[in-house]
């Protein structure tokens, strides 16, 4: 794979009901186009990830408390889904000041499946063409976006993705998105 986003921070802002194969999946596409990768979470030590929201699928170590984390501190943002990790983060202040001030300083940001309700409730979608898992599409709309039932948009800096079936465009998708901004980035 090319090195496209060597020298690239990227978030992944997370918790306990993170759905596995949305972060694993995803990470593993930035790892591999050479940025470096940090969980961003609301409490220290390891979050627990899950399977289809019901079934434990191991843990992942917190690398960064969300409350000690700047958007200075990375290139890009991706939130993961399964229903229980962004019903928490969006009720967490700092996580919601965190998603609130990437999507204002032009970063890119990748979500997908409930991973946009964060962003919904950090009133960051409005005006904003995007998708997401069927469910939270009403939320979206009350939030001021214009949802779609694609497997993958791209608006401005932000890249959805409805579900775990849509991976492999939603990883093509945000590496390109962050590639495009990191280049334009960096300096020479």
């Amino acid at each position: 794979m090319t090195q496209q986003l060597q020298g690239m921070r990227v978030g992944i802002l997370a918790t306990d009901g993170v759905e596995r194969v949305e972060l694993d999946q995803p990470r593993g596409a930035l790892l591999g186009g050479g940025a470096t990768t940090e969980i961003v979470s609301l409490h220290p030590g390891e979050i627990q990830a899950r399977q289809f929201d019901l079934d434990a699928a191991g843990t992942f170590p917190v690398d960064r408390l969300v409350a000690d984390a700047s958007v200075d501190d990375y290139d890009a943002l991706l939130l993961p889904g399964g229903t229980v990790n962004p019903d928490q983060l969006r009720m967490d202040r700092d996580a919601v000041r965190f998603v609130k001030d990437f999507l204002a300083s032009g970063k890119p940001v990748a979500a997908i499946c409930h991973g946009p309700w964060t962003l919904a409730e950090a009133d960051a979608v409005r005006g904003r063409r995007l998708t997401s898992w069927p469910s939270i599409r009403t939320d979206l709309r009350n939030a001021g976006a214009e949802v779609v039932d694609q497997e993958v948009v791209v608006d401005r800096q932000l890249v959805t993705s409805r579900s775990p079936a849509d991976l492999p465009a939603f990883c093509a998708a945000l590496v390109e998105l962050f590639a495009g901004a990191h280049h334009h980035a960096v300096p020479g």
